[in-house]
């Protein structure tokens, strides 16, 4: 698992926040069709409820949330319709799954968010922001290199990756992608981002894009005057110049579309509403009842008293 750190110090609590869909879709990738005793299809909401339960296990938290997507759109499809479109229909065996899931979470003691119109992404920030405002810590829980950019220079704000068991601190980031935390917009705007179906500036890569942000900490700071370039170890740097210059207006607006919102209205956590005090016994008896899982009950760590 992550490595070893204190879930409370004089730098104040750490707060595991889990980006929940991203788990979901593992999940339901990973195993093999199962159905509840209902009927409802389950495979995704038992592997998801066995990540919460195996995390509660190894790192035995003491403040824990899980954020979801209300839905499969949000405000910016209103800004750009193509966003995500790409997705296609959600699988129909997956579908009942997402409030199943939310169940899970709730019944097994993790805080929950979801807000209408909103991603989890926007959720994890602006829980990872008011944690960091009461002087917590926190730990974001996904695969989803765009949460890099939560990431904060003192510390107080990393990502985790559970498969890969890889912790992204700000050096982390700077060298998985060349640039620091807070520039993984402008890096987006730059490469585009084919997993929200958001283009970038064509004949930009990774490497380019890492490049020219070392020049120029933004993208509304890239001259278009390819003598203003002195210094940028790029091959084709007038070339670049000119690429970046034409679809300077797209690689903004895909900027702005992969910037993670800090403050979603209404959400707005101490550090007491985010406790993990464990499982609540009566909610999950009747849950795991009603899905007929027996043997995943027994492996629950922890319960509310």
């Amino acid at each position: 698992m992550a490595e070893n750190m204190a879930t409370t110090s004089k730098e104040g609590p750490l707060v595991h926040l889990f980006d929940g869909h991203v788990y979901i879709f593992r999940a339901y990738f990973s195993m093999p069709s199962m159905t509840a005793t209902d009927g409802t299809p389950c495979n995704a909401a038992y592997g998801f409820a066995n990540t919460l339960i195996r995390y509660a296990t190894e790192e035995d938290p003491t403040h824990a949330g899980v954020c979801f997507d209300a839905a499969m759109t949000s405000f910016r499809n209103e800004l750009e319709p193509e966003y995500k479109a790409q997705r296609g229909e959600t699988p129909e065996e997956l579908e009942p799954q997402f409030d199943l899931c939310h169940e899970i979470a709730i019944a097994l003691g993790f805080v929950v968010y979801e807000v209408d119109d909103y991603e989890a992404d926007d959720l994890l920030g602006t829980v990872a922001a008011e944690v960091v405002k009461r002087k917590g810590r926190a730990r974001v829980i996904t695969t989803d290199k765009d949460l890099c950019q939560l990431v904060r220079e003192d510390g107080r704000v990393h990502v985790y990756d559970l498969a890969k068991e890889k912790t992204f601190d700000a050096d982390a980031v700077r060298e998985k992608f060349g640039v620091s935390p807070h520039q993984i917009p402008d890096y987006l705007g730059l490469v585009g981002d084919t997993v929200d179906n958001l283009p970038g500036v064509p004949g930009i890569g990774a490497k380019s894009a890492a490049a020219v942000l070392q020049a120029f900490p933004t993208i509304e700071e890239v001259p278009d005057d390819v003598d203003e370039w002195e210094g940028v170890t790029v091959r084709g740097a007038k070339r670049m110049a000119e690429k970046i210059s034409e679809h300077r207006a797209r690689a903004l607006k895909t900027k702005s579309l992969a910037t993670v919102l800090r403050k979603v209205p209404g959400v707005t956590p101490g550090l007491s509403d985010l406790t993990y005090r464990g499982a609540d016994r009566e909610r999950t008896e009747e849950l795991f009842e009603r899905l007929g899982w027996n043997r995943i009950y027994d492996r629950i760590p922890k319960w509310q008293s």
